[in-house]
């Protein structure tokens, strides 16, 4: 028989042993920002001052990423005079992990410090007016990856049993995000992101479904980890690059990441100058 309370300090401490072992190793950055970097968007580390680095499998009762292009690494820095916590890479449910492992490390930045979550991710384009190389600002997004991060017993720690989702991607600091993408030149688009558990791409049935649901975007990330920021109160900013047009032949991962080494260092500098500003 399960025991809720249980269950609930046990995710608790979690957070609380994951956040300790990277303290450790955190060079004494204070870290005031999350960044998740998606598939191939390494790129924003070169816009770090590096204090220190540990891979994935270094912390205890975190898997390494089995997925190409994702480095599986945390690192320590500053991005301008703004201290960062920044993943260079991510776990996806597809990879059999189960959905409470991917609040584990957003709750633990927040025990951290962190009081902003900067998330990237590689998408497909369902909106058949986004090209592939487009930096998608998401402005809202559709789950259905039929599970989600908070279900089972609410960790009280951390948020409200029943957290809202209508600002979950903050509205101040998209403003922000214009802002700099005009003073950088930075052409970006706007959109909705719809989160599918893959890992198979989208069939054209599945797509054209998605349009009519109102997503622009897609791909098999990002909205657990948003759902249990939002819970814990961060601040919420989010960006799709398209790699690919949705279900279109002859496109794979490959293309995701060859796309993404194009056009990573556009969004690089827009983070950068971003997180320079928080």
């Amino acid at each position: 028989m399960s025991n809720p309370k249980a269950e609930s300090m046990a995710r608790y401490a979690a957070a609380v042993t994951m956040a300790d072992s990277l303290r450790a190793v955190s060079g004494g950055v204070e870290p005031k920002v999350l960044v998740v970097l998606g598939s191939g968007l390494d790129g924003v580390v070169g816009e770090t001052r590096v204090v220190s680095t540990i891979d994935f499998a270094d912390v205890p009762g975190f898997p390494a990423p089995t997925v190409q292009g994702h480095a599986g690494r945390f690192v320590f820095g500053y991005v301008g005079e703004t201290p960062a916590l920044i993943m260079q890479g991510r776990i996806h449910l597809y990879e059999g992990h189960p959905v409470e492992l991917l609040a584990v490390y957003v709750r633990a930045a927040k025990l951290l410090g962190c009081e902003t979550f900067v998330v990237t991710n590689a998408a497909g384009g369902v909106n058949p007016a986004y090209d592939p190389g487009d930096i998608v600002l998401i402005e809202d997004h559709i789950n259905l990856m039929l599970t989600n991060p908070l279900m089972g017993p609410n960790v009280d720690e951390f948020g409200p049993r029943f957290p809202a989702m209508v600002d979950a991607y903050t509205p101040a600091l998209r403003d922000l995000a214009r802002q700099v993408a005009a003073e950088l030149d930075i052409d970006i688009r706007e959109g909705v992101y719809a989160g599918l558990r893959g890992p198979t791409f989208e069939t054209p049935a599945e797509v054209r479904m998605l349009h009519t649901l109102g997503a622009d975007v897609v791909g098999m990330s990002t909205v657990p980890e948003v759902i249990v920021a939002a819970h814990a109160g961060m601040r919420v900013l989010g960006f799709s690059l398209v790699t690919n047009v949705a279900a279109s032949t002859g496109h794979g991962h490959e293309e995701v990441l060859a796309t993404s080494a194009a056009a990573a260092p556009r969004l690089a500098t827009l983070v950068a100058g971003i997180l320079s500003r928080l």
